[in-house]
């Protein structure tokens, strides 16, 4: 871009031991809504990196002899100064991810501010434990302390989220972090490091380098000096990742992508199940880990079932993502719109029916948006379960409904991928519900709803979907080392 174009440009710094940082090198984020390039984020890589663990294992020493109650007032603040600022958050979330305005003002960013309460509250409550030996005159017990600086990677479906719900249980437990948000969306994580100060944060605790995995991603992941790596994204990355971190024994945690499946048995509610399910395949435009994918419907109810929810699907509006009526927004990058459009065409291609949506209906937009990365919720149908449209993530707006007969069949049709995140069941039958809900290969398993999470719980995916689990206890076990201490009186 020219200079006189580039000074319109908003330009990310580095954060790094509490200042920022300018960068050598820059790599252009779009905005999704309008495929204009709208900001310029550092293509950070070793020595930005480098420069970052060091200002996070200088502050380790003060930060975590800090009392969990003190950790705990500082977190509770910077959730006061996100949440003051929730409207600026959410526009800025909005513009760069192209997620709607309402999804960023009602989920990401209240979420955000409640990662750092939540955290902050947990913190307060763990215990360790205890054993006597009366007869050896022994009794033992654990202490937990910190581990180090932990290396967090970040993805772009949920930018502010995601982050946060890494940062707060790794700062909460006294470690300090080196964080790297997705190139894509990294704004509202820099408008966060601007409150750090302001919160109490000491210097060096919070560290956020931008840029690519390849670079900035890899030179954190082989760092020496970070001991534990949390990640969200995609399960190629994340072979990745174990690969180099390998040689260090460092401590993962992965939460990888999802295929996730909703069975719907003929004697559920449809009246909940359709607005529910609809949201499940589309909200923040597909692209949530958890989405929903795969629809198995049995057979009674299968052509009602697609009628209806085929009819729903229509009634969600594509648009200009700042437009409060809207409820599909633009996709991140044109290279992931033409991946998602790529799966509907094979499918159409394998002979499968598109009933609404990407190549079926008109998708009008506003004058504004007309390069912007946007599709129609899509629905298919008859789609074979070894279609790639039925193994694979696609994390777009698509959703594919099949029919089934009886509950065994359908648990090993859903089970059939290599992913196992979440997975929710329709019934009014409370016995099938237990028993398809503990067969089923899925780290999460909803019935009658979707995405209602109690943070306390274990979050996290079985198979190709990650390794280890977040959440109050989970988390706080990954980012502490435990010792057992014996004492004999």
């Amino acid at each position: 871009p020219t200079m006189a174009h580039s000074k319109a440009l908003l330009v990310l710094e580095n954060f790094i031991g509490g200042k920022f940082v300018p960068c050598s090198s820059y790599v252009d984020s779009y905005n999704p809504s309008t495929g204009d390039v709208y900001c310029r984020v550092p293509d950070s890589g070793k020595e930005e990196v480098e420069a970052a663990v060091k200002a996070a294992k200088d502050a380790f020493p003060v930060w975590s002899s800090k009392s969990p109650l003190e950790r705990s007032q500082i977190l509770n603040k910077l959730a006061d100064l996100i949440e003051h600022d929730l409207e600026a958050f959410a526009q800025a979330e909005s513009k760069d991810q192209g997620k709607t305005i309402t999804f960023a003002r009602t989920v990401d960013i209240p979420r955000a501010v409640h990662n750092f309460r939540f955290f902050a509250s947990s913190i307060l409550h763990h215990v360790t434990e205890c054993t006597e030996m009366p007869a050896l005159g022994c009794v033992h017990y654990t202490s937990r302390a910190p581990v180090g600086v932990a290396g967090l990677i970040s993805p772009w479906n949920l930018p502010l989220y995601l982050l946060t719900w890494k940062i707060a249980p790794a700062i909460a437990c006294g470690n300090t972090v080196v964080a790297k948000p997705s190139e894509m969306t990294s704004v509202t994580a820099w408008m966060m490091c601007k409150l750090l100060e302001k919160a109490g944060v000491p210097p060096g605790v919070v560290n956020v380098v931008f840029g690519r995995g390849a670079k900035a991603g890899e030179a954190l992941v082989c760092h020496p000096d970070v001991p534990l790596i949390s990640f969200t994204g995609s399960t190629l990355t994340a072979q990745r990742i174990t690969e180099r971190s390998a040689p260090h024994c460092k401590r993962l945690s992965l939460e990888l992508g999802g295929k996730n499946p909703a069975i719907i048995f003929d004697d559920a509610d449809l009246s909940q199940c359709i607005p529910t399910t609809v949201r499940s395949s589309f909200a923040n435009q597909g692209e949530i880990c958890l989405c929903t994918s795969r629809i198995f419907v049995q057979r009674g109810i299968y052509s009602e079932f697609l009628k209806r929810f085929v009819a729903e699907a229509k009634k969600w509006k594509t648009g200009n993502p700042s437009d409060p009526t809207i409820d599909v927004g633009a996709l991140i990058s044109k290279e992931h719109l033409e991946k998602v459009r790529n799966y509907v065409k094979k499918a159409q291609a394998e002979g499968a029916r598109v009933l609404c949506g990407e190549g079926v209906d008109p998708l009008a937009l506003p004058p504004g948006n007309q390069k912007g990365y946007f599709m129609l919720p899509t629905v298919i149908a008859e789609v074979k379960d070894e279609s790639c449209c039925m193994q694979e993530e696609i994390f777009g707006p698509v959703t594919c409904v099949v029919a089934f007969d009886t509950e065994e069949e359908v648990i090993e049709r859903a089970n059939g991928v290599k992913y196992g995140l979440a997975a929710t069941v329709w019934s009014s039958n409370v016995g099938r519900v237990h028993r398809v809900a503990r067969r089923l290969q899925s780290g999460l398993v909803w019935t009658n709803c979707w995405l209602v999470r109690d943070l306390n719980l274990p979050f996290g995916g079985m198979k190709a979907s990650g390794i280890g689990r977040e959440g109050a206890k989970d988390s706080y076990e990954f980012f502490t080392e435990v010792k057992t201490i014996t004492i004999k009186h």
